[in-house]
C-alpha cells in the first residue's frame, strides 16, 4: 500500500541530501509526519499548500514504515496516515513534481 507526503521543493532537496525526512516545522510541532492516502491528496494539497507554485509529492511504501505508521482520525476528513518516525529514503517509491496544489490530482498517478 502507498501513502503520500507533500513537500516543498526545498524539503525534497533536504530529504534527498539527508536520506531521510524528519518533518516540516508543522510535522515536528504535531509530533508526527502528516501524510495522505491517494484519495486525500487533492484536498490536503489545497488546504495546506494552496498558495505554493511548486510541490513535490512522494509516494511511500507503507510496508517499509513498520510500526511508525498509524491511521488516526482527523477533524478534516477521517483517518489519515501519520508517521511517528523520520521517513527513510528507502521507503520512497515514486516522486512527482507538481505545478501547484490544483494539479495534484492530474500529476500524481493513482495506484
Amino acid at each position: 500500500m502507498l501513502i503520500y507526503k507533500i513537500l516543498l521543493p526545498g524539503e525534497w532537496a533536504d530529504f534527498q541530501a539527508a536520506g531521510r525526512f524528519d518533518g516540516s516545522p508543522f510535522d515536528r510541532n504535531s509530533g508526527f509526519i502528516h501524510c495522505s492516502s491517494r484519495s486525500q491528496l487533492p484536498a490536503t494539497a489545497a488546504r495546506v499548500f494552496g498558495d505554493q507554485p511548486r510541490l513535490v509529492v512522494v509516494a511511500l511504501d507503507t510496508s517499509l514504515l513498520g510500526g511508525a505508521l498509524r491511521w488516526e482520525d482527523a477533524p478534516n476528513g477521517g483517518p489519515f496516515p501519520h508517521v511517528y518516525a523520520a521517513l527513510p529514503a528507502t521507503a520512497v517509491v515514486g516522486v512527482y513534481p507538481v505545478d501547484g496544489a490544483t494539479r495534484v490530482d492530474d500529476e500524481v498517478p493513482t495506484a
